[in-house]
């Protein structure tokens, strides 16, 4: 152990005496989830040392969300940051539904249609609206990092001298680099340290996710107006089901044989995601129950609250899938004004985390992830470092917040969750 914080020492020491040959020399990310390694794939696309810090054990050791709704944002960001190969498998394999949000009565009455800017982007190999499995995209962005990430390593914080940057972590090893950041999620570590009057509050909401094959039978129940981006569900009292199909336009694991070989997919099949959503006080139960309670219990919980709602609705919460069904504290950002730039940042969730009432943190944070990694590029290329990153700060301030806004005002107004502060 000496000899590795002797080694380490010698290693911070080098940073600083080399930190006038390149303002970037190595980037270190806290957090492997959509953000950090978007990020890590736009770095090592621009030849930028990075590493990747994440505390679970594996890239699937919990749950972590259903599907994605990718929207222009979320488009861009994964064009400019992927190789080109992977790029275009999640252009072949997303899914294509009707680019609208369909609102309906808890007795599936239409109650009224969103529609989305449909334009395609750089031709039609992928248009501005797509759905795709959080797990399948997260294991795309991980190809290619595996000498990048290392998992099972929790940071505790992080020392900042001024051209040097170490994180530290739980199992007694640290990280050196130029610049640190927070891609953390909500509960984030460096956000703590960094900006410690960043605060992230309860929204009084809970949601319960399930998901269901999409069998020629679901298929055929299916009510045609439900082929759409997302299906908004609201009955009485604030209580929430959205419903959103996940439908592949060539399966996974074939259309990465196809394009990308070293990518590594389990087959997946087409389904739909279901979540239900309501306010903790509503629910007759504490977070204690929800985290405790097996699949089977926290159907019946969701069954229970929607008594005289339509038959089809209450067959797909019948029909979760066990390994499937999880609940979530929805938890929000309250906005903060733009922070002195220094080598420490952040992204995401650690910094803008917002309710799913508007699709938008998963677009949000890769949007953040490509303009982080577009910033630190001119820096390498010899901008200076504290006018990249601050140029990156402020504008993610604006349109995270933005983000947050918004969500959270249609968080209030379709489930009664708490308004933002």
């Amino acid at each position: 152990m000496a000899s590795r914080r002797c080694e380490s020492l010698a290693t911070s020491v080098r940073y600083v005496l080399n930190r006038l040959e390149s303002s970037v020399s190595r980037v270190i990310v806290i957090g492997a989830g959509l953000g950090g390694l978007c990020l890590a794939q736009g770095l090592r696309r621009s030849g930028i040392d990075v590493a990747v810090y994440e505390r679970d054990t594996s890239l699937t050791a919990r749950a972590q969300g259903h599907r994605l709704h990718i929207d222009a944002r979320g488009r861009r960001a994964l064009k400019k940051t992927l190789p080109p190969r992977l790029f275009s498998l999640i252009a072949a394999v997303a899914g294509r539904p009707a680019p609208r949000v369909s609102g309906f009565d808890e007795l599936l009455r239409p109650t009224g249609v969103f529609a989305l800017d449909d334009a395609a982007l750089d031709g039609d190999t992928m248009p501005a609206h797509t759905v795709i499995d959080r797990e399948l995209l997260r294991r795309i962005l991980f190809t290619g990092l595996d000498q990048v990430v290392q998992f099972g390593r929790r940071c505790v914080g992080y020392e900042y001298d001024g051209a040097a940057v170490v994180a530290r972590f739980a199992d007694g090893g640290i990280a050196e680099g130029t610049v640190l950041v927070g891609a953390d999620g909500v509960g984030s570590v460096i956000r703590a340290q960094r900006l410690p009057h960043a605060r992230v509050v309860d929204s009084g909401i809970r949601l319960i996710y399930g998901r269901v094959p999409l069998t020629g039978e679901m298929r055929r129940a299916l009510p045609s107006a439900m082929s759409a981006v997302f299906n908004s569900v609201v009955g009485p009292d604030h209580r929430f089901v959205g419903i959103a199909p996940v439908e592949y336009r060539e399966p996974p694991r074939t259309a990465a044989a196809r394009l990308a070989p070293e990518v590594a997919l389990e087959p997946v099949g087409d389904s739909l995601a279901a979540l239900f959503g309501r306010r903790l006080d509503r629910l007759g139960c504490s977070d204690r129950d929800l985290r405790a309670a097996s699949g089977a219990e926290l159907r019946q919980l969701v069954l229970g609250q929607l008594a005289g709602w339509h038959p089809f609705v209450r067959s797909l919460i019948e029909r979760w899938s066990d390994a499937t069904i999880y609940p979530i504290a929805v938890r929000q950002a309250v906005p903060i004004a733009p922070w002195p730039t220094s080598n420490v940042t952040v992204l995401g969730d650690a910094i803008h985390a917002m309710s799913p009432a508007a699709g938008a943190g998963a677009n949000i944070a890769l949007r953040d992830a490509a303009e982080l990694a577009a910033a630190l590029t001119e820096a390498a290329g010899g901008r200076e470092l504290s006018c990249a990153l601050g140029d990156y700060e402020r504008a993610m301030v604006v349109e995270g917040f933005d983000a947050v806004r918004l969500s959270a005002a249609n968080g209030t107004r379709t489930l009664g969750a708490d308004p933002l502060a």
